[in-house]
């Protein structure tokens, strides 16, 4: 299964923000639209980090309250891992177990597709679980 078959089921709405945001910003649109991750684009587009709640307990049990008017484009990780969407899904997988991250942007022809997370890929993965199960069921049955 491909990443690009993942994304067919998710909404093509995808939240961002700016570097020069600050973490408040960004804790507010995580938590308005319960997310684990924000991409971080530039104005053309162009994805500059990510940042994620782990980022964001890092910087407030560093700096206290005051990690809440840092600017995003001091804390993101900018250094960021994408898959494309004809990755396959195990591909992804190894990526994220490997780099111990939970969220990677889809990039295609440089412009952001979408992003998935790992509850995402383990979804994927039981599905395809349990049609196989099916079809061996059906094919014994048969």
């Amino acid at each position: 299964m491909s990443v690009a078959t993942m994304l067919e089921g998710k909404s093509k709405n995808i939240i961002s923000a700016s570097p020069e945001d600050n973490l408040s910003r960004v804790v507010a649109l995580l938590a308005k639209h319960r997310i684990g991750a924000v991409i971080i684009c530039d104005d053309a587009g162009n994805v500059k980090g990510i940042i994620s709640e782990r980022d964001v307990v890092r910087e407030i049990a560093r700096d206290g309250g005051a990690a809440l008017e840092m600017q995003v484009s001091k804390c993101m990780t900018s250094k960021v891992l994408s898959c494309t969407r004809e990755d396959s899904i195990n591909y992804v997988m190894e990526v994220m177990t490997a780099n111990r991250f939970r969220h990677m942007p889809v990039i295609n022809d440089g412009k952001l597709q979408g992003i998935i997370s790992i509850g995402d890929v383990v979804k994927c993965k039981i599905e395809q679980a349990e049609r196989d199960a099916q079809d061996m069921r059906d094919y014994i049955a048969s």
